[in-house]
């Protein structure tokens, strides 16, 4: 008889169990692993039928014991071991050398051999979450062979084990215990339908069979069924997908899509934008969240938008990602494949979901964007991890709320974040060391220096803004999403447009006699003027008193009546016209803080300077048009400021008198332009609105006859050309000094610069110095 080995069984196990036979070949199969279930290939738990044997189940196994079938003797051992208390695995077979026909098997408990470490296969790797070590050398074991009438028999039983056995209310968790029944996956299979999450459909049963060991299986089985059950579901509807992305571009050659890997063969990830989407980048794209809630249990829908904010604060879409596989690499090619799309220009901000995978994947692609992870999916996560402290600690919630959101600066944080952790004991919480190592990329305080297009400061809402809430919920399915898809799309869009036909068409009540105001109702979208207005009128609550002055930037402390504790910190350079705050709500938010404002109040700052009005925040937001003329309006207006003329000139004029005093021949040449500047301003203060200067020369108005008279540095011509006596000179200079100090008499800044210019340096002569020191 001619005999040879066809093929391994899918049998687990290492060692050998019955002795040899003629008619066959011994065939091992040593596996690493823990307690495997001999499962049918590509199957898993509860994949397979469970074989029930008839007769009596209380039955102990003895050789000579016969079966129907192989099957039959698998599940009687293994509802054996399930009354004892311990796991089966296959372990070894045996083969015809005839036809290859399987012709004895052995059945051992789990805990049987000792594990195979494959030296070469560790030997240069690392590893980093080694599995606890379950084999204890067990010889528990029965065997089955085939007779020639086609039934089996027990050929072999070893019943001692040398390991504790599991108690009965326990034996659910073993893993050859753990199957999923029929009716069971039925009532899963509804319960996700309806949205339900594993935890929840875990409780559902254990109600239903009364008691999880009655249940058959735990949480992680139930899990990974439901997670199968997904998967070949995505597998059907990946194809709906791109027939229905193939369509739109067909139809539109500017919608864009990609898909990861051959769209033919298993897809993993897609990413799609139609053309308004990337239009609304190049406008609102400064930042950008990319939203992966819908992939958590709360809709188990593996999508993911890219959104931002348009100029009226609602939500706007930037390109759509359909996710499978959520590994770093697939990351790596979706936000590369997006930015391909947005034409290659990152945003200034991201903010996203608190993911590691996420994180790794934006530093390498958007290295010079600044990553913040959603507050809100924080403070959700908080309530899950520390559920017991917020039902011991009734005020930890609002200490929490405090520390994150109210603190105005890193010190204050630090040290708010100490007193609470040691207040609830809480100092070696993993979960909390954890989110304060990343506080950087989600606390407020730590953030306010970058874009955000956040509208507040003080609510600090950090969430995100998701396009698709209240069209998708955690029953959409892929196949109904196309339909909720563009139903958002056309809904979002019609709320744009009426928030157009709003701002257009009803003009704001002004608040203010301010000629700020006016000028921004005239800018700024209708919800933003109004935000801006809030900010505006808060600043009759603050008081703004000058706390130092280096010459070109005054430092103003700006707090309300009495609370000079909750003072913030405005520095102002006037003649660049720049101020920055300490609140840092403009680069956080795009607009003017009521602190900012308050010091342009108390500086006669009238207008908005025009590096303070975002377009993206404007009427004109959408416009090919930069504002070029807008803006020269507004630029005209802010030179117009009395304010700006007055203290620009005394910056220029203590420069002048600097350089004039260093030697004689300086002080003289000084003391004569100033005297022929002095004629000059004297000639204008009484010609005003009739001549204009051009590159440094007057030119004069047309005359009634048609004529234009110029105007040079030189020597003027007729009476303009006589010398004006000193007397006269210092007349014209206390007089135009009155003139300036009148002009500003509610302004804070009053310092006769002329009169004591001239003053120093017609007394102390060649050897003067006029110092410029803060007023």
């Amino acid at each position: 008889m001619e005999n040879e080995v066809i093929e391994f069984d899918i049998g687990l196990g290492g060692g050998r169990v019955g002795g040899g036979d003629e008619d066959g070949v011994d065939i091992e199969h040593p596996v690493d692993d823990e307690e495997i279930v001999d499962t049918p290939p590509g199957g898993g738990l509860g994949s397979g039928e469970i074989y029930i044997p008839e007769g009596d189940l209380d039955l102990e196994p003895y050789e000579g014991m016969e079966f129907e079938s192989e099957e039959a003797a698998k599940a009687f051992y293994n509802s054996y071991a399930r009354r004892v208390g311990f796991s089966t695995r296959v372990s070894s077979s045996r083969r015809s050398r005839r036809d290859g026909a399987i012709i004895q098997r052995s059945f051992v408990c789990a805990k049987e051999g000792f594990r195979n470490l494959n030296e070469k296969r560790t030997k240069d790797r690392e590893i980093k979450r080694p599995r606890t070590i379950t084999r204890v050398g067990c010889k528990a074991s029965l065997s089955v062979k085939i007779q020639d009438s086609g039934k089996w028999v027990v050929s072999g039983f070893t019943k001692e084990h040398n390991h504790e056995l599991v108690p009965p209310d326990k034996v659910h968790c073993l893993r050859s215990h753990r199957q999923i029944s029929g009716p069971a996956k039925t009532l899963i299979d509804t319960l996700q339908a309806a949205g339900m999450g594993p935890r929840r459909i875990m409780s559902a049963l254990i109600k239903e069979y009364g008691g999880i060991s009655k249940v058959g299986f735990t949480e992680v089985d139930c899990r990974n069924y439901m997670r199968n059950n997904r998967q070949r579901s995505l597998e059907g509807d990946i194809q709906l997908l791109l027939d229905y992305l193939r369509q739109m571009h067909a139809e539109n050659p500017s919608f864009v899509y990609a898909v990861q890997g051959d769209d033919d063969q298993s897809p993993s990830n897609v990413f799609w934008a139609d053309p308004k989407s990337r239009m609304n980048y190049t406008y609102f794209g400064d930042t950008v969240t990319f939203d992966t809630t819908y992939r958590s249990n709360r809709y188990r829908l593996p999508f993911a938008p890219f959104t931002g904010v348009n100029h009226h604060g609602q939500p706007v879409l930037f390109g759509c990602a359909f996710l499978i596989n959520e590994s770093e690499a697939s990351f790596i090619w979706l936000f590369k494949t997006w930015l391909m799309a947005m034409s290659g220009r990152p945003p200034v901000s991201i903010t996203t979901d608190h993911d590691a995978v996420i994180g790794s994947s934006i530093s390498q692609v958007f290295p010079e964007t600044r990553h913040r992870f959603c507050k809100w999916h924080i403070f959700k996560k908080c309530q899950e991890k520390l559920s017991h402290v917020f039902l011991r600690h009734p005020t930890f919630e609002a200490d929490f709320h405090k520390c994150v959101n109210l603190t105005d600066s890193t010190e204050e944080f630090e040290s708010c974040w100490l007193s609470l952790v040691d207040k609830y004991d809480l100092r070696d919480h993993e979960w909390l060391q954890t989110i304060h190592s990343a506080r950087r990329q989600w606390v407020p305080v730590y953030l306010r220096d970058a874009f955000f297009a956040e509208m507040s400061i003080t609510q600090r809402s950090d969430s995100m803004n998701s396009y698709f809430d209240g069209y998708v919920n955690a029953s959409t399915n892929l196949s109904q999403f196309f339909k909720l898809y563009e139903k958002a799309l056309e809904s979002r869009n019609e709320k744009e447009v009426k928030a157009d036909y709003d701002t257009m068409n009803a003009s704001p009540v002004l608040r203010t006699p301010s000629p700020m105001e006016k000028q921004a109702s005239e800018l700024y979208t209708r919800k933003l003027f109004v935000r801006f207005q809030e900010e505006l009128v808060g600043t009759l609550t603050f008081m703004a008193s000058k706390a130092d002055d280096d010459g070109e930037t005054t430092t103003y402390q700006v707090a309300k009546f009495g609370e000079d504790h909750k003072a913030y910190y405005v520095k102002f350079n006037v003649l660049e016209m720049r101020a920055s705050c300490s609140c840092q709500m403009f680069e956080f938010s795009g607009l003017l803080c009521r602190h900012v404002l308050a010091v342009f109040r108390v500086t006669n700052v009238l207008t908005l300077p025009s590096h303070y009005i975002l377009k993206r925040w404007t009427r004109n937001a959408k416009s090919s048009v930069i504002l070029e003329e807008r803006a020269s309006d507004v630029l005209s207006s802010y030179l117009e400021s009395h304010t700006v003329r007055y203290n620009t000139l005394r910056h220029e004029a203590f420069k002048f008198a600097d350089e004039g005093a260093k030697s004689i021949d300086t002080y003289n040449v000084a003391m004569s332009s100033l005297q022929e500047a002095a004629k000059k301003v004297a000639l204008a203060a009484k010609t005003e609105g009739r001549f204009d200067m051009v590159n440094g020369h007057f030119r004069g108005q047309s005359t009634s006859d048609g004529s234009r008279a110029y105007y040079t540095s030189g020597e003027h011509q007729g009476s303009l050309g006589q010398n004006l006596s000193e007397d006269d000179m210092d007349r014209k200079i206390r007089e135009l000094t009155e003139e300036l100090n009148c002009a500003n008499g509610k302004c804070e800044i009053k310092v006769e610069v002329f009169s004591r210019l001239a003053f120093q340096i017609k007394v102390e002569g060649a050897g003067c110095q006029v110092l410029s020191s803060p007023l």
